[in-house]
């Protein structure tokens, strides 16, 4: 059986303004807070989410990803 890949780019998508941008997350810890390069609103996860990539990511966060995640 082989290790689960974790995928560590995702594309995070402002909701202030819509611009998109691919990031690499953090592989040990979640983002809880981000800066659109575009409006630059400061973005912070949604309630229940444990970071920005979970909330606005177009993949789930490293941690959410393996299971290591306690947030």
């Amino acid at each position: 059986m082989s290790a689960k890949q974790i995928i560590t780019e995702s594309v995070i998508i402002c909701p202030h303004c819509g611009f998109q941008k691919l990031e690499v997350m953090p592989t040990d810890a979640c983002q809880y807070f981000y800066v659109c390069t575009n409006c630059k609103e400061r973005l912070k996860p949604k309630a229940g989410d444990c970071c920005v990539y979970c909330s606005y990511g177009t993949v789930k966060c490293p941690p959410m990803q393996d299971g290591t995640c306690h947030c």
